[in-house]
């Protein structure tokens, strides 16, 4: 849409400069056919932004402006001037002044280009999806970023299926390193669509933004990204600075998972909400509770997400199958000896399928928890990047090659595999349904 109305702007600038060139020079023809030509450019941009095909509005809100305070040049200047202008315009100035108009509505449209107009995947299950949140105040906790002894807030974002009757499995999403709750939109609805209720979460300061109980913005913390950047800076990091930074990430990411899920399973015990709960709409938060099955647990991450989940189902009993979407086991680390991470030697307890992007594995330990797991499953994608594993690689490629390089797959197509792989192991697993036909490669 964007580069549409970029080619539409650009004729009628080019359309302005060559008439005033060729024909209606005096300058008051041409202050009155500019303001006419931003009037109209102004209109169409506002009927882009009004009608309901054009998602993701946001995009335009720049552009509108821009073209909002060019209008009122343009107009003011007409008004002011266009008894008094004398004369004829200059040929140059016309190509000048067009040259300039385009690349001013280039710059504005910067947003346009950067996202499309994405407004997620269809779901294929029987149910509508709605979505509901809250916030969870974890007061055994301190906040380790706040200075000013907060607890530890956990944005909790449902998913689940409007409408229904019955009990429903409860999935856990924990994003990617600077990701946030709608990282995977696709995946929770496809999910929710069949059957589940699925709780996205946000890492306060792992987040890339996010809000706390006081409507405060929450952004990413500046040295979880100086130490984000560190450790994947291929070998700028050493492996005992991985293991001891990483560590510390997991450990905070299971508390914050399982202090979500602990919740959910205390209200769904007593029928209420604990003072923690922070609702958009208690009473909605509360019925979603209450068609959860907190006895059918499975969780799903994408990067540190991911990894945070394996370790996850490792320490907590009660979790009955995982999914990493490209994420190194780092939890599965317990030391490092002459270089080389050690893995954890104890076979993986649950059902746990792997992602992986590229031709093989990022490191050993992540192959050597898959082989070694009650049920384990290690899928490669070689022609995928990092971030083709989120609906990102779909609301904006370009950022996507950005973080990740570029992609060899058709991303819509790729995710819809992805979705559909990830609903096929959790039925299996969770609601005892189907068999697995997860394929080796996507």
């Amino acid at each position: 849409m964007g580069f549409i109305f970029l080619a539409i702007f650009a004729i009628a600038e080019i359309a302005l400069a060559v008439l005033t060139c060729v024909k209606l020079r005096e300058k008051a023809a041409w202050l009155k056919n500019r303001a006419l030509v931003r009037a109209a450019e102004t209109v169409l941009m506002l009927g882009i932004i009004i009608v309901p095909a054009t998602h993701m509005k946001w995009r335009f809100i720049f552009a509108l402006v821009v073209l909002i305070i060019r209008l009122l040049i343009a107009g003011i200047s007409f008004l002011v001037n266009r008894r008094k202008a004398e004369g004829t315009r200059k040929k140059w100035r016309s190509v000048v002044s067009c040259i300039l108009s385009v690349l001013i509505m280039l710059f504005a449209l910067a947003p346009a280009f950067m996202f499309t107009n994405y407004n997620g995947l269809p779901t294929t299950g029987e149910y509508t999806v709605a979505e509901t949140a809250a916030i969870l105040v974890d007061s055994s906790r301190l906040d380790p970023f706040e200075t000013d002894g907060s607890y530890r807030e956990v944005p909790a974002h449902f998913y689940y299926p409007e409408n229904a009757n019955g009990e429903f499995p409860l999935i856990v999403f924990s994003h990617g390193a600077f990701g946030y709750y709608q990282s995977n939109s696709s995946t929770y609805a496809e999910l929710a669509s069949h059957g589940y209720i699925v709780a996205a979460l946000d890492h306060p300061h792992h987040a890339f933004f996010t809000k706390d109980t006081d409507g405060k913005t929450v952004i990413v913390d500046n040295g979880f990204i100086y130490d984000a950047m560190h450790i994947g800076g291929g070998d700028s990091a050493s492996a005992e600075e991985i293991y001891s930074v990483s560590k510390e990430w997991i450990e905070l990411r299971i508390a914050d998972e399982s202090f979500v899920i602990d919740s959910i399973i205390e209200a769904k015990k007593s029928g209420g909400l604990s003072d923690s709960w922070h609702a958009d709409d208690e009473a909605i938060v509360l019925s979603v509770l209450k068609m959860t099955d907190t006895g059918k647990i499975g969780l799903i991450g994408h990067s540190l997400g991911g990894a945070a989940g394996v370790e996850l189902g490792r320490v907590r009993d009660d979790i009955d199958a995982v999914i990493d979407l490209d994420g190194t086991a780092l939890g599965e680390i317990t030391d490092v000896k002459d270089g080389k991470f050690v893995g954890d030697s104890v076979s993986y307890p649950v059902p746990v399928l792997v992602f992986g992007h590229g031709e093989a594995s990022d490191d050993g330990v992540t192959k050597e928890m898959v082989d070694n797991a009650k049920d384990g499953k290690l899928v490669l994608c070689p022609k995928a990047n990092h971030m083709d594993f989120t609906d990102l690689s779909m609301l904006s490629p370009a950022i996507s090659s950005m973080l990740s390089g570029q992609s060899g797959v058709d991303r819509e197509e790729f995710m819809k595999n992805i979705n559909s792989a990830v609903l096929n192991w959790f039925d299996h697993y969770l609601k005892n349904e189907g068999t697995l036909s997860i394929q080796e490669q996507y």
